[in-house]
């Protein structure tokens, strides 16, 4: 019987290389397979992309049944249509369409409860805050009543959008009178990635019924072009422990009716003597000036406040009807309680002694508030 030769004993290097090879191949062919088995395939749709905010308003308000401009117009009154990335207001709102959380008010909890989606992402996700924002404004539309027939009617939704402001009286009016001069004006609004939102002008007849909206507003007594709102009593002090010395400038980081009625909650222990509207310069007194509003803890006692409806890293808000309503308010109030008209005792926020706080931030232009002040 002829000797057969094994290829593997015939040197002991030639069985060491022979089987290094065997190994080597072996192993590739596993990471090949680990390759194909966890790596995209070619037949693997790539990730969806993120919706557009226009595709937002426009698929929450197919969803919930909410007129897509109304949805819009109250996103572009609360925030200008910017979510801060997630960072809360002064009244602890969120996203594009401020979903609050605050001892009084509770709308982010709300929209959870209403979408399905966690908190977490309705503060942050811009498409699940809209679909959010709609979900409250149909929920306060059936417990008004709006029937099927009436939801495509955007003058029905007037008393849903003072509802949905979280305030009563004539903030909860005030709210809803900008929302609906949006829809009579139009907007044009700008994204924080650029995109354009839009809501076509019309003719609007907003039904008032039920909203207590007939009659005069009170002015104020210590600045007769103000509305007179007053702040709960929990948020700020009678009377003054030093003669006023300083105006303090400051920017709501929220919109014009939150803040006001952010300072009648009795939890906020906070006010402001002044608020004054970003859209046409409207001002609402809520702390008589003779009074100690809680609005620049050491300065309290010696300033008076006026809050800008805004945000500090949004200079969109900073209108010429703004700096000239604030500008004309400053100089009543200087020349009525013989404070300087100079930049020592007109101040911000973040210059006021012991504040931490930066408003009214890069964006406001003291150059041009301090000209008209003093022309």
């Amino acid at each position: 019987m002829p000797r057969v030769t094994s290829t593997r004993k015939s040197t002991r290097d030639g069985t060491r290389r022979t089987g290094r090879a065997t190994v080597l191949t072996a192993l590739s062919v596993l990471a090949s397979a680990a390759v194909l088995a966890t790596g995209p395939s070619a037949t693997a749709e790539p990730p969806a992309q993120a919706p557009t905010m226009n595709e937002s308003f426009n698929a929450a308000a197919e969803e919930y049944g909410v007129p897509r401009d109304v949805l819009a117009a109250v996103g572009y009154g609360e925030t200008h249509f910017d979510g801060h990335a997630g960072k809360p207001s002064q009244a602890n709102g969120y996203g594009v369409m401020h979903l609050v959380s605050n001892p009084s008010r509770n709308t982010l909890e709300q929209a959870a409860k209403l979408t399905g989606r966690p908190v977490a992402e309705l503060r942050r996700d811009t498409d699940t805050n809209i679909k959010g924002g709609a979900a409250v404004l149909r929920e306060h539309a059936d417990r008004l009543g709006l029937k099927a027939a009436e939801r495509g009617d955007v003058d029905a939704w007037y008393p849903v959008v003072a509802r949905y402001s979280g305030a009563k009286g004539t903030a909860a009016r005030m709210y809803a009178d900008s929302v609906y001069t949006f829809l009579s004006d139009g907007v044009r609004g700008t994204a924080p990635g650029g995109e354009r939102i839009s809501v076509t002008a019309r003719d609007v007849d907003p039904v008032k019924k039920g909203t207590g909206s007939s009659g005069p507003r009170t002015r104020s007594e210590d600045y007769p072009d103000a509305v007179w709102v007053p702040a709960d009593g929990n948020n700020f002090a009678a009377g003054r422990a030093e003669a006023l010395s300083k105006i303090v400038i400051h920017v709501t980081q929220g919109s014009y009716a939150g803040s006001i009625s952010w300072f009648q909650n009795p939890d906020a222990q906070v006010s402001s003597h002044y608020v004054v509207r970003s859209s046409d310069g409207e001002v609402t007194q809520m702390v008589r000036d003779a009074d100690t509003a809680y609005h620049a803890r050491s300065a309290n006692a010696s300033s008076l406040g006026i809050e800008h409806e805004g945000y500090v890293d949004d200079p969109s808000w900073f209108t010429d009807a703004m700096y000239r309503s604030s500008a004309k308010l400053t100089r009543h109030l200087a020349d009525k309680h013989g404070i300087p008209l100079d930049r020592d005792h007109i101040i911000g926020h973040s210059e006021a002694p012991g504040n931490d706080h930066t408003d009214p931030g890069p964006n406001w232009n003291w150059d041009t508030y301090m000209g008209l002040v003093t022309g």
